[in-house]
């Protein structure tokens, strides 16, 4: 895709934007239900993957881990913003490869030592860019898919969460 393509995709829907900002608010949602052993079953919209426990808390590896799924979120939203604002500025990527790691003390979640957090400690993003831009360009394509990648903004700033519950109605 090039530049113009993707600036006259994009230019009706921030003309709408500004025009009426409450059109650019959207919900995405996510929906499991629990599965067998200790799993959960989550509805993609493109394919149904089963999470379970991973390795290190007696899982069998068989099931996505939800940690892996969150590094996994992580680089698909970094690639996607990043060929996106390679493309707006022109920036050719021969090829870029992404990787995301995240450091993960297991004693917080099985409850071993309550002085350990549970989750991530540090996730480290690299970037592997084949290209002939400039240092310059290359901060600047960095800085610029930081800023507008929605998973790492979440991450790095995270919203508020809130929690509810609702009885189901007994089936009889």
């Amino acid at each position: 895709m090039k530049a113009d393509d993707l600036r006259s995709m994009q230019a009706p829907l921030k003309e709408r934007y500004s025009e009426t900002p409450e059109a650019a608010l959207v919900t995405l949602r996510a929906q499991g239900r629990i599965g067998e052993g200790v799993s959960c079953k989550i509805e993609t919209g493109k394919a149904l993957v089963v999470a379970g426990l991973h390795p290190a808390t007696g899982g069998s590896g068989q099931a996505a881990c939800s940690g892996d799924m969150l590094l996994e979120a992580l680089v698909a939203c970094v690639g996607v913003t990043l060929n996106a604002v390679a493309t707006a500025l022109g920036i050719e990527l021969r090829d870029a490869s992404l990787q995301a790691e995240g450091d993960f003390d297991f004693r917080g979640t099985l409850g071993v030592a309550k002085d350990v957090p549970v989750g991530f400690q540090n996730i480290r993003l690299e970037f592997t860019l084949m290209t002939d831009a400039s240092e310059e360009q290359l901060a600047t394509l960095l800085r610029l898919t930081e800023r507008y990648c929605v998973v790492f903004q979440t991450l790095a700033h995270p919203p508020a969460l809130a929690v509810s519950r609702r009885r189901a109605a007994a089936q009889g």
